[in-house]
């Protein structure tokens, strides 16, 4: 088949080819930015456009359901090791520095961004402009560059998209430059590899390279907003939420893997966001207007809201698809076990558009106990939840496909270390506050969507159907009248029953063959904790006091 050459396309009125031919391209504010010698500006293009470009383009291939496939190369998840923050004066002092938040010099910052204007000389670019923050009252506005035009989809997918009447008036807040094709040089750049994720916070200027991942677009963007909303009092949160028709609302906490965009997108409840809000003095709102969903071994029984949002105007990264017929296989992860798709959340047909709603009823932090320790489901006290709020408790498994079944257990403070700027315990004294504000109408609850019976390799993952009816249990009340008691060592509180869900798997000790070894492995993981949270230094001792105990 014959390619007929993109023709540059005009993305309002003003833009037609009315304008003298030996005028330049418009160029939408780029100069300012210190932009040269650009082929042709493309802003804000609909998603069928994008589509056209990237398919001439080559840049990935459409599916049997509609969405567009790309694969991510060397990079298949986030690169945490070439994440940086410009160590500037402006934010010096107030950045916990750490092996997350490692500085950059403003030199090599500058010299980067330098290469990146040279890098794009001569290139086609797609800009972005829309917002973060579905609450116009606390919104920023974002403008995403890119040298690939799937990139642009997604971001145009993943962020609030502006009306005609906003665009006109657009004005960034700050700015994303990805540029995935140009390799960084750490001998000349400072950085640790090719890939760089570069944030400067004086400058609002984040730059992104090397990586093809767009989830680094994404989470870039996120840190910039886990900075500036705590100066408006918001809590910025790595959570999904919901809310049902009366308008109760639920905030999902949980790292990579827990169910946290599985379990928010319930048929029976309305989808705010699936991964980042803020928690104002008026509600909860979402930051973002899409979602970022794994795919490994998605099935539409189980997930069937994801399933069927995966069409056209989606975008699969790294799923394999069959040389034949394009379907796509969700169970291959020969390229990675991060198989992800991104579409808008109006895709999902009960979200809530605009993603705003009012104090959330329940608050819920999930986890993936591969020890097999915690309850399915417990309550906690109001110090108990920024305890675990702090710790950001799950597992990982190291190395299984060497047949090595130990499991690893991970702290992320606040569910969300990788992309907090500032201090956990910042953010730990903000949900204190809002939980202390809203004290009689909100419930927090830890869940388990991990190991029962024993530990990985000897027990088995709880059902997700099973996790469905703790988690509605939750929501709609149905745990009030319920009687609780404490676990021995953890002391959060385990309910004696929850309707639909068999009382045995309740209290984990009981799903254990042998109860002697659940109460070793419950106290090398209570151990765990302790030594965590001694980094806390600053957290109060009613806060230290609320984790696990030895006797």
């Amino acid at each position: 088949m014959v390619q007929t050459p993109i023709k540059p396309i005009a993305t309002t009125p003003s833009e037609t080819n009315s304008r003298a031919p030996h005028l330049r391209p418009p160029y939408y504010g780029l100069d300012e930015l210190g932009f040269r010698n650009i082929q042709q500006v493309y802003r804000n293009l609909a998603v069928p456009k994008l589509l056209e470009h990237a398919l001439a383009r080559k840049e990935g291939v459409l599916a049997a359901n509609g969405a567009f496939c790309v694969e991510t190369g060397k990079y298949t998840g986030r690169s945490p090791n070439d994440r940086f923050i410009v160590d500037e004066p402006f934010i010096h002092d107030e950045v916990h520095w750490n092996k997350v938040n490692v500085g950059l010099s403003p030199e090599k910052f500058d010299l980067l961004h330098r290469r990146v204007l040279a890098y794009i000389q001569g290139k086609d670019l797609y800009i972005f402009d829309g917002y973060i923050g579905s609450d116009p009252n606390y919104r920023m506005s974002v403008r995403i560059i890119n040298e690939l035009a799937y990139q642009n989809m997604f971001v145009h997918q993943m962020f609030i998209r502006p009306t005609a009447q906003e665009l006109e008036s657009h004005h960034a807040d700050f700015t994303i430059i990805a540029v995935p094709g140009l390799q960084g040089d750490p001998g000349i750049d400072g950085i640790n590899s090719e890939a760089f994720i570069v944030v400067s916070f004086a400058k609002k200027l984040i730059l992104v390279g090397g990586s093809f991942y767009s989830g680094e677009m994404k989470k870039s963007a996120f840190s910039f907003m886990n900075y500036y909303m705590t100066k408006r009092d918001v809590l910025p949160m790595h959570c999904s939420a919901n809310m049902d028709d009366e308008g109760n609302t639920a905030l999902f906490f949980g790292l990579s893997g827990t169910g946290k965009t599985t379990l928010s997108a319930d048929t029976s409840r309305r989808l705010i966001g699936d991964d980042e809000h803020g928690w104002s003095s008026d509600g909860i709102f979402n930051f973002e207007g899409g979602c970022y969903a794994k795919t490994i071994r998605l099935s539409r029984e189980k997930e069937p809201e994801i399933w069927n949002a995966i069409r056209y105007g989606a975008l699969l990264e790294n799923v394999i698809l069959d040389e034949e017929t394009r379907v796509p296989d969700y169970d291959d992860d020969r390229l990675t076990q991060n198989t992800r798709v991104a579409y808008p959340i109006d895709y999902i047909p009960n979200s809530e558009i605009p993603g705003i709603g009012g104090h959330p009823n329940a608050v819920i932090f999930l986890t993936a106990d591969a020890f097999g320790v915690l309850p399915p489901i417990s309550k906690l006290t109001t110090e108990q939840a920024i305890y675990h709020f702090m710790s950001g408790y799950t597992s990982k498994l190291a190395g299984t496909e060497r047949g090595v079944t130990e499991p690893e257990a991970t702290f992320s403070a606040c569910f969300g270390k990788p992309f907090l700027p500032l201090s956990a315990t910042v953010y730990g004294e903000m949900l204190a506050k809002r939980l202390e504000e809203h004290k009689d109408t909100t419930s927090v609850y830890l869940i388990n969507t991990g190991w029962t019976g024993g530990p990985y390799g000897v027990g088995n993952r709880f059902d997700i159907q099973d996790t469905r009816y703790m988690v509605w249990a939750a929501l709609n009340g149905n745990l009030k009248e319920v009687n609780f008691y404490p676990h021995p060592i953890f002391k959060i509180l385990i309910p004696e029953s929850v309707p639909n869900v068999d009382p045995k798997i309740l209290n984990p000790k009981n799903t254990w063959s042998d109860p002697k070894a659940y109460d070793r492995q419950a106290t090398q993981l209570a151990e765990k904790f302790i030594e965590n949270f001694k980094r806390f230094k600053t957290a109060e001792p009613e806060i230290i006091a609320a984790g696990p105990k030895l006797d």
